[in-house]
């Protein structure tokens, strides 16, 4: 009787092992994968313009000047023009101090958030008549960027394109150093709110309530 018991004790825990061994692997994978999964990059491609997004101080407007340089699009857009953006002054300054002509520059000063700048740079490329854009922003950001933008211009006609700037964040090693930890657990608290709808203000009062539990 006893070695019938152990023999059907060992199945259940095989097959206990059996059941949770693949649900550990796929934890696993995310886990390691998860600073890996936030990057999109996409080869440039011709465009009417380059949407440079705000933030990341000049790592996003050097992206989109080298690119612009190299004939990828005659038009430069800055999002939320006015946000600081290093030592010539907000992104505007920074982009003629960096040998951009005025009039190869258009702006958008009202977006506060991802989803905003969005919204705000389609109703200039519709205006403009564009239907081609590459966005720039920094690496990290890439994912979520892909996600708005391709909401909001679902069914407008455009086409769009995403390359990241390097920001000196480790995709591969995201839960070494503040740095990384922080801008993963920022980039992932403001996905899942935008895919719930929280977006701009809402969504930066959703990511610093989580912040606040962090320990």
């Amino acid at each position: 009787m006893k070695s019938i018991k152990v023999k059907r004790t060992g199945k259940r825990r095989k097959r206990i092992l059996f059941l949770y061994l693949p649900v550990l692997l796929i934890l696993t994978l995310c886990f390691f994968g998860a600073g890996r999964f936030l990057l999109f990059n996409q080869s440039p491609q011709q465009a009417d313009v380059i949407i440079v997004l705000s933030g990341g101080g000049t790592n996003r407007i050097e992206k989109g000047i080298e690119l612009f340089k190299n004939d990828f699009a005659p038009y430069i857009l800055l999002s939320n023009a006015k946000e600081p953006a290093g030592t010539h002054g907000d992104m505007l300054q920074t982009t003629l101090a960096l040998g951009i002509p005025q009039e190869d520059i258009l702006t958008e000063n009202e977006a506060q958030s991802t989803y905003q700048n969005a919204k705000f740079t389609l109703s200039i490329m519709e205006n403009k008549g564009f239907s081609s854009a590459i966005i720039v922003s920094s690496d990290f950001h890439m994912r979520r960027v892909k996600f708005l933008f391709d909401h909001v211009y679902k069914n407008s006609g455009v086409e769009l394109t995403y390359v990241g700037s390097i920001s000196g964040y480790d995709a591969n090693h995201w839960w070494r150093g503040k740095y990384n930890r922080e801008v993963t657990i920022t980039e992932y608290t403001k996905m899942i709110g935008n895919t719930f709808g929280y977006n701009g203000s809402e969504a930066k009062k959703v990511l610093e309530k989580f912040k606040s539990w962090l320990p």
